[in-house]
């Protein structure tokens, strides 16, 4: 009577509530497929009858009617008459063909690189990719199995460790240097992601995408790769001082009466008042040699220097030398 109490299956399909679900196992339990039933399989899904855990049939796309003619494979396996007309008990899984589109990559500790221009680095890398289902019966028996259903989270770790031997591979023969790595980003991703395609193809899914998005290194050899760039980067030392005290004295100028602005115009431009003052002084030294000079031109003279002398251009000593030599023209 037993088969008489059990539920009959009219319409199987399964809709898609969660596009984290990869493989879903229509619930089959206390039930069986009635002969001549409904199989609706939307697009980007794919159907897969099982008997006692062989793969039967599949199929795609489509509304079908259950019979023993749509079911070839199973009615073989089960050894069904072609008129028998009882209902028939299988397993059936959904798979989500569809595209799983930003996936997270990325080293979780500094991997240990030889470049061809620093010696041994430690880098990180960080990116995405996308892949989807393309064989489903390698990806049920890899990593489907008799679960009720597998998620994309699932294979995640799995998948990830994929990528990060594929990165050591890919950037670990210090080919390209780090500093070109950025130019050539692009190029490392297809090699990466022709070193990783034949991983993901042994669990049934092909990579359709793979981005390179963040090349870095440690803090620490960040602050020492940017003082040696630096470095190159200035080239005459002499030409940097010059440039650096330009600057700060454009910003002592348009600093007002600002302190900390003012200080730092000073200390910047004591280090230029040396070769201002060497100039100055031979200007100085040519005005009093001048015949016919003023007693009001040698003191709008002095007050020049002693401008000077205020700023820190001139010292002491140089304002006290000009100033008697200016004097003793009037004498």
């Amino acid at each position: 009577m037993s088969f008489f109490t059990k539920q009959f299956i009219d319409v199987i399909q399964w809709t898609e509530t969660d596009p984290n679900i990869l493989a879903y196992r229509y619930p089959m339990e206390g039930m069986e497929i009635q002969n001549g039933a409904q199989l609706v399989v939307r697009e980007s899904q794919q159907a897969i009858f099982f008997n006692e855990g062989t793969f039967a049939d599949r199929f795609g796309p489509g509304t079908y009617t259950l019979t023993t003619q749509t079911l070839p494979v199973l009615t073989y396996l089960q050894n069904w008459d072609k008129g028998f007309e009882s209902p028939f008990k299988s397993d059936v899984y959904y798979f989500n063909l569809r595209e799983q589109i930003d996936q997270k990559w990325g080293t979780a500790q500094p991997l240990t690189i030889r470049d061809s221009e620093f010696g041994p680095l430690r880098i990180r890398a960080f990116g995405n990719y996308a892949y989807r289902i393309s064989d489903v019966e390698v990806f049920w028996q890899k990593l489907c199995g008799t679960a009720e259903q597998r998620l994309a989270s699932e294979i995640e770790g799995q998948l990830r460790a994929s990528v990060i031997t594929a990165l050591a591979s890919g950037i670990g023969n210090g080919d390209t240097a780090f500093v070109d790595m950025a130019k050539h980003q692009e190029q490392l991703a297809r090699k990466m992601a022709e070193a990783i395609a034949p991983a993901f193809a042994n669990y049934g899914l092909q990579l359709t995408n793979f981005a390179v998005l963040s090349l870095t290194l440690p803090e620490e050899l960040e602050k020492h790769l940017d003082r040696a760039t630096s470095m190159r980067m200035v080239g005459d030392l002499g030409k940097y001082t010059q440039f650096q005290v330009a600057d700060s004295v454009s910003q002592f100028a348009s600093a007002g009466d600002g302190t900390a602005a003012a200080g730092a115009g000073i200390g910047a431009g004591l280090a230029l008042g040396q070769a201002m003052a060497q100039g100055l002084s031979g200007a100085a030294r040519l005005a009093p040699q001048v015949d016919g000079a003023t007693t009001d031109d040698v003191i709008s003279l002095i007050e020049r220097l002693g401008d000077l002398f205020q700023k820190g251009i001139l010292t002491q000593e140089e304002f006290n030398a000009k100033k008697a030599e200016l004097l003793a023209k009037l004498k």
